[in-house]
């Protein structure tokens, strides 16, 4: 198997969201400080609407109404319940609405036990990894765009389980994965590569047929190969 332990090196990529409305985001978090850290780095960012934060599950319930918020920050652990169960109920009612999971647990595999419906709209960030708010704020745009995105500094420690589909990627295209599975597009991939975009785009159709991924009009390909990263990969969980 090629060596595929070089962390990844992302570049700046341009804005996915050119010359649209802000995204609306609301926070949950049970953290006062932290809580109030993040409202306060949003408000300052002029691509960010926050429009609410939350303490608890039953003020979540209460001031996330459906169609009134793009993204939702959600701590897993909140004082009155679970916040990956309220996010489930929330996307029930709302079929746009996505979630950014933001944790001190290292925990990306639970992205793999929620449910089909919902899966594709959740991105996951941990609270130890070194969180910049230029972090935080590409990670909720490309997350608004339909990109799901995992953390980049546990991606950087991921390694293949030997004999799954991953492992038989090239050093390359296990690069090109594991960049695609922070959300970024084929030109930020290939900024961050120093490569061509039609390059990026042979990789990624040679790593669909690697992973046996159909181009099925129903699904995200995108979303499917950056679940099967998780779900092959080891050494995500600190």
């Amino acid at each position: 198997m090629a060596d595929h332990s070089s962390p990844s090196q992302v570049g700046p990529e341009a804005s996915v969201r050119p010359q649209l409305p802000p995204v609306r985001v609301a926070i949950v978090e049970d953290n006062t400080l932290f809580r109030q850290m993040l409202a306060t780095s949003l408000s300052s960012e002029p691509r960010m609407h926050l429009v609410t934060q939350c303490a608890s599950v039953a003020e979540a319930r209460s001031a996330i109404k459906p169609g009134m918020v793009d993204v939702v920050i959600m701590d897993i652990s909140l004082i009155d319940g679970n916040g990956v169960a309220l996010g489930i109920s929330l996307q029930r009612n709302d079929a746009h609405l996505k979630v950014l999971l933001l944790s001190a647990h290292n925990a990306m595999d639970l992205l793999l036990d929620l449910p089909d419906a919902v899966k594709s709209r959740w991105s996951y960030l941990s609270k130890n990894s070194s969180v910049s708010v230029k972090t935080l704020t590409a990670t909720i745009e490309r997350t608004a765009a339909g990109r799901q995105v995992l953390d980049p500094n546990l991606l950087a420690k991921a390694q293949p389980r030997a004999g799954t589909s991953v492992s038989k990627l090239s050093a390359r295209r296990y690069e090109v994965l594991r960049l695609l599975a922070q959300g970024l597009s084929n030109s930020g991939i290939a900024q961050a590569l120093g490569i061509a975009d039609k390059s990026v785009q042979n990789h990624i159709n040679a790593i669909y047929a690697c992973l046996d991924i159909d181009a099925d009009p129903s699904a995200n390909p995108r979303v499917l190969a950056t679940l099967r990263m998780l779900e092959e990969s080891g050494s995500l969980i600190d």
